[in-house]
């Protein structure tokens, strides 16, 4: 019998499923599409979490598959070692032990890991970073994060915490973000904060992909706008580079969308920046909303290896 993994990654509007085979490949081989339900509170979303996956259970048992383990992934701070959502503002998720319920409900080895801490280790090991050692991988999306996967694992940092590199302070007196904090990069560089930034100058709402888009017609607001994001996200960058000495760094998220448009300045602006560090190659995820699916996946896969070893990552 063909031997699988369950996957979910959480959102807040939507859970992306899969089941995955768990026989020296990742290959997908059925997968699902959820809505998460939040409006219905946090533990309407929670039984809505183990009903989809015992339901993936069933479905590989009927597809003469063998389910071995589940990977989990949601957003907000989580403790991956001891397997709690401590909090997660999207879901509402305080202090959930997902790993030890997951475990319970489907009597199989279950991993709980961060959304952004696993897409960025598929893309690390699956998408734009495979064949390299040192991967920064940073989603541009509503909010900037980041994760650095180094020899195929991610480093989560002492509470959980690490890779908020959107919130590395690049305009001290730039706009206030969300953290409370002035000119964080997330508060400059975001997707939301970009189109939030040119609506206010230009007196009507856009989307980071349309002022892209004006920019590249030489809108004069949007190319202010976005040379602004590409100076933000080259300085950004830098303190990765300081910091991680990545081979690659791998830009995804919506601001992602934009390509080349953004691309193309920011390694510009970064090679303009780069004294003694050595230059990373930049480029755009590989695998597009179904990098957390595929990360919970691979933290399933490993809960599986670590098991079978006694050793633990």
């Amino acid at each position: 019998m063909t031997q699988t993994v369950i996957a979910l990654d959480v959102g807040g509007t939507g859970i992306k499923c899969a089941l995955v085979g768990a026989e020296g490949d990742t290959t997908v081989l059925h997968a699902e599409r959820h809505a998460t339900g939040r409006e219905r509170g946090p533990e309407a979303v929670i039984a809505t979490i183990l009903d989809i996956a015992e339901g993936l259970a069933t479905t590989a048992r009927a597809k003469g598959l063998e389910p071995r383990a589940a990977g989990l992934a949601v957003p907000g701070v989580i403790d991956e070692h001891n397997g709690i959502a401590v909090w997660a503002a999207n879901v509402g998720f305080r202090d959930v032990p997902l790993k030890a319920l997951l475990e319970e409900r489907l009597g199989l080895p279950a991993a709980l890991g961060h959304d952004v801490r696993a897409g960025g280790l598929a893309e690390a090991r699956l998408g734009a970073g495979r064949g390299h050692s040192y991967v920064l991988v940073i989603p541009i999306g509503t909010g900037i994060a980041a994760a650095n996967v180094v020899n195929g694992q991610v480093y989560t940092g002492a509470h959980g915490a690490a890779g908020e590199i959107g919130h590395i302070v690049v305009r001290p007196d730039g706009p206030m973000c969300g953290c409370g904090q002035r000119g964080c990069l997330e508060s400059i560089a975001s997707a939301s904060a970009v189109g939030r930034r040119y609506g206010e100058r230009a007196g009507r709402p856009a989307t980071a992909e349309e002022v892209a888009r004006l920019a590249a017609l030489g809108d004069e607001t949007a190319v202010a706008v976005w040379q602004e994001t590409i100076d933000a996200l080259a300085d950004g960058l830098m303190t990765g580079i300081a910091l991680f000495d990545p081979a690659v760094i791998v830009l995804g998220g919506g601001l992602a969308e934009a390509g080349e448009a953004l691309l193309a300045p920011l390694r510009a602006g970064v090679h303009a920046r780069v004294t003694f560090h050595r230059e990373p190659t930049i480029t755009r995820a590989a695998l597009g909303d179904e990098a957390g699916c595929l990360g919970a996946a691979l933290l399933a896969l490993d809960s599986l290896h670590d098991n079978s070893t006694g050793g633990t990552r």
